[in-house]
């Protein structure tokens, strides 16, 4: 069974022990399609990327829903109908994830027959049999690699004490406690149901609270793994396929079912931007739509310091002495996610009434930035250097001064 770390070298697309596979003529294709598709954004997209934002077109997309989000500080940056609750189909496993990964993912799991009932043609599935011996975490690459439905119900049983209606409270009390308002869950693998829906921008949130994980991340980056019961390996092949034909992807789920369409979570990151990505009942190609939307993302903004740490932006007398002033800096930079042309606005405030003495370092105000009218940080403003208490002399002559000036 496999440990932690998942991988066993810098190369994070597969896990362990690489699967030989054969030529895979949609996968190829698909490849091709999207290398054809990016060259005309290598100017100046991800795979060039420059440093400063530019003016780009509005991003379209057909969809029935869908969002594009800073992954980082979960900002919104563009969309359609993102809060329309919608089927979700496999993308529920992001949220089944988040569940499982609190629970100890070493134990071992004895799949059974019902769980090993969904390894049939129509389902997706990664062939368990009733008796199949596997640890958790082993149950969790399958559900979020391979998008196996067996695995999905077998580690929900497990993680349910027995009970896949548990281990769904679970996930619903999860989007409660995230303050997923459009997100409700019937089953733990996507199944359509009437109470089982969620939306594009509960998703994105969803995906930028799981991606935080480090076995998360790991699991939705690999192309290839495997898993082993005491008898048997089991392959596993990444059912994203971004994976395989986008460099800069780094996960995360796919999911199509009749209500819900074709639909995928995905994320990407270049240099210090990262974007998450969701397409739920897709009208066009959602893999094409996916790297359209972060290629326009990586050109259209930049990821910047709107306040910078150590610099001053503020200044105040010092109490007592009318020729002295201190300066204050931030005492932390604030990044920000900006366009070509933001409006970036810094509210200063200083305290009233400064203490009779201070050291460097002493918060003294704060500096709150926003961009185009959203507060995205603040950050302390701080004395660059100290000052001591005034003697009773100085008071006495800052009084004096004041009576006759």
């Amino acid at each position: 069974m496999l440990g932690s770390p998942l991988s066993c070298g810098p190369n994070r697309r597969s896990l362990c022990t690489p699967v030989p596979k054969p030529i895979d003529i949609r996968r190829a294709a698909l490849t091709a399609a999207l290398a054809l598709f990016v060259l005309p954004w290598t100017a100046g997209g991800a795979w060039a990327q420059d440093d400063a934002a530019r003016e780009v077109p509005a991003l379209e997309v057909s969809a029935g829903a869908w969002a594009v989000t800073d992954l980082e500080s979960g900002e919104y940056l563009a969309g359609n109908n993102a809060s329309k609750e919608v089927p979700m189909a496999s993308t529920t496993k992001i949220m089944a994830a988040l569940v499982a990964l609190e629970a100890d993912l070493d134990e071992e799991v004895t799949v059974s027959e019902e769980a090993a009932a969904f390894a049939v043609p129509a389902y997706s599935n990664v062939g368990l049999a009733p008796g199949d011996v596997l640890s958790a975490r082993e149950l969790l690459m399958a559900s979020m690699i391979s998008s196996g439905d067996d695995a999905a119900y077998a580690l929900a049983e497990h993680i349910g004490d027995g009970s896949v209606e548990s281990f769904v409270g679970m996930m619903n009390e999860k989007a409660e406690e995230m303050g997923l308002r459009e997100t409700s869950f019937e089953n733990p693998v996507g199944f359509d149901a009437r109470g089982h829906h969620t939306s594009a921008g509960d998703l994105a949130k969803m995906t930028r609270v799981a991606m935080q994980n480090p076995a998360f991340r790991e699991m939705v980056s690999t192309q290839y793994a495997t898993i082993a019961t005491p008898y048997r390996e089991i392959p596993l092949t990444n059912t994203n396929e971004l994976l395989f034909a986008y460099s800069p992807a780094t996960g995360v789920k796919t999911g199509t079912t009749p209500a819900a369409g074709e639909s995928l979570v995905s994320s990407a990151a270049s240099g210090d931007e990262a974007y998450a990505f969701v397409i739920l009942d897709a009208g066009e190609d959602r893999f094409g739509a996916s790297v359209r939307a972060f290629e326009h993302a990586f050109a259209a903004y930049d990821r910047t310091d709107l306040v910078v740490g150590g610099k001053k932006y503020a200044g105040s007398d010092v109490p007592y002495r009318r020729d002295e002033r201190i300066e204050l800096v931030a005492a932390e930079s604030v990044e920000g996610l900006v366009d070509a042309s933001p409006r970036v606005e810094r509210e200063i405030t200083v305290t009233k009434d400064l203490p009779p003495s201070a050291r460097p370092g002493t918060r003294l105000g704060e500096v709150v930035v926003k961009v185009d009218g959203e507060r995205v940080g603040e950050s302390p403003l701080v004395a660059r250097r100290g000052y001591e208490e005034a003697s009773l002399w100085e008071r006495v002559w800052y009084t004096v001064e004041g009576v006759f000036a």
